[in-house]
């Protein structure tokens, strides 16, 4: 976590990014619980203890251009997300021809789902530019994660 903010730092600044405030570690989760499963839990620490991973993360959410083919897409391949209430609780089968007053119209769902896009590819973003990031960073001996590949002895516990 201090690794990936130090990197974060840094790439704030080649950014031309504010620096973030200097503050005391944040207790409790600043990110939404269910992105914790699929961030992992060493860059949800990172982004939870960093404000600037926060910062970076957030820049790279703004670079993430969705085309709407994208957001039409993903609207037609998930029906079951944009049932209506009342199609939920009768049971409606969203893969079976429901009617169209069962499913929240395009335009209705249209910004959220682009958002949804946006946020993941931001996330990936994210993974990438940590992977390479961290690509030269050598820590001394004792000081590696024990899950990093990297490492001669990356199965070892603590």
């Amino acid at each position: 976590m201090i690794v990936t903010d130090e990197l974060a730092r840094r790439a704030c600044a080649e950014r031309g990014l504010p620096p973030p405030p200097d503050v005391l570690p944040i207790h409790g989760l600043t990110i939404p619980e269910p992105d914790v499963a699929n961030l992992g839990s060493i860059i949800a620490a990172a982004l939870t203890h960093s404000p600037a991973a926060r910062a970076l993360l957030t820049d790279l959410e703004h670079e993430q251009d969705i085309p709407e083919a994208a957001v039409r897409d993903y609207y037609d391949r998930n029906r079951d997300r944009f049932l209506t209430p009342e199609a939920l609780r009768r049971g409606v089968d969203p893969y079976d021809e429901p009617a169209p007053t069962d499913i929240h119209p395009y335009r209705h769902v249209r910004h959220g789902i682009e958002r949804e896009l946006r946020r993941a590819a931001a996330h990936r973003a994210f993974f990438n530019w940590l992977d390479v990031a961290r690509a030269d960073v050598e820590y001394a001996e004792g000081y590696e994660h024990p899950g990093d590949p990297t490492h001669q002895d990356h199965e070892h516990h603590h």
